[in-house]
């Protein structure tokens, strides 16, 4: 069953490769521009199944991946390890994974072994960078670990329609205050993406991040449940039941422009527990208020220290979520 169910999870992608790369062909100034390796190249002319991951996982900067704000950035060799294991898995499922991010200047779609350890030994010197830093990492020749919006733009310059991910960002709570959202948000409303992930980081305010897809024309839809998973945890109050069967097709065939979002909660059995998660959100969001810790340094914080205040609960779900 769970091999019969890996073939047809893998047929479908390479049918969604197939029709994007022929709505949307690697133009020459693509290729000029963007260094695409030559396993994930011949896969998409072959219309095979090729996901797509970003590289915030690798280096420390990322607020965007739990595990590693958590720790305030997993070290050199454990990140390096990581990283290849995630592609292990894409691979396992059938499907070619692309890892994305910028190295002295030069966006590359697919990395080798090689690139992967370098990224990795870079960590903190690695700019994070999401579409707005895009032109100042290139131009200054610099080192880019994307974040959601990046790797979505990359991801749909070459045709990759498929990008998966641990969470993704949204509508800080207060945000209706603060404007504090996040350009993931932004980026699903303009670049045709399917991103699936373990949900909208619990951290955040799980129903504005929903209202805000909406009015930006996001689909939205939850993988085997009729509620928004909340990345720590399989629910988040938030309902939501779409039938996932040809969605993406459809998306492409109507040129709608927007992505499409897939929520996949974390199994059950390594879920954390709801109420407590919530309780130290709460905690630690009255911290960060009276630390006057707000923008980019929000996230790190509240991320570790929920974990601190779960004793590690909140670490070991974002783990199996990644």
């Amino acid at each position: 069953m769970a091999a019969s169910s890996s073939s047809s999870s893998s047929s479908a992608l390479s049918r969604l490769s197939n029709i994007q790369n022929h709505l949307n062909p690697i133009d020459s100034l693509a290729k000029n521009l963007v260094k695409i390796s030559p396993e994930v190249s011949e896969a998409l002319s072959h219309g095979h199944a090729v996901v797509a991951l970003e590289s915030t996982i690798i280096s420390h900067g990322a607020d965007y991946t739990v595990f590693f704000a958590c720790v305030q950035g997993m070290p050199y060799p454990q990140n390096f390890e990581t990283a290849k294991e995630v592609e292990a898995i894409v691979r396992n499922n059938g499907a070619v994974p692309a890892t994305i991010a910028i190295l002295e200047g030069l966006p590359c779609v697919g990395l080798s072994t090689e690139e992967l350890e370098r990224l990795a030994k870079l960590g903190s010197k690695a700019q994070k960078t999401a579409r707005r830093d895009i032109a100042h990492v290139v131009a200054t020749r610099g080192n880019g670990a994307t974040t959601v919006s990046a790797t979505m733009f990359f991801a749909s310059m070459v045709g990759i329609p498929v990008f998966v991910t641990g969470g993704i960002g949204g509508v800080h709570r207060h945000g209706e205050h603060t404007m504090d959202i996040s350009s993931d948000l932004t980026e699903l409303g303009r670049t045709p993406v399917a991103v699936i992930s373990a949900g909208i980081k619990s951290i955040l305010d799980i129903p504005r991040t929903l209202e805000y897809l909406e009015t930006h024309g996001v689909c939205v839809a939850a993988y085997k449940t009729n509620e928004f998973p909340a990345f720590f945890t399989e629910t988040s109050g938030s309902k939501y039941c779409r039938q996932l069967s040809e969605l993406r097709y459809v998306n492409m065939k109507l040129k709608l422009g927007s992505g499409l979002v897939i929520g996949v909660p974390i199994p059950r059995e390594h879920a954390a527990s709801g109420r407590v998660i919530e309780s130290a959100i709460q905690s630690a969001l009255r911290e960060a208020r009276e630390k006057n810790i707000t923008g980019n340094a929000e996230t790190p914080f509240l991320l570790a220290r929920v974990n601190e205040l779960t004793g590690g609960l909140s670490l070991a779900s974002s783990i199996l979520s990644l």
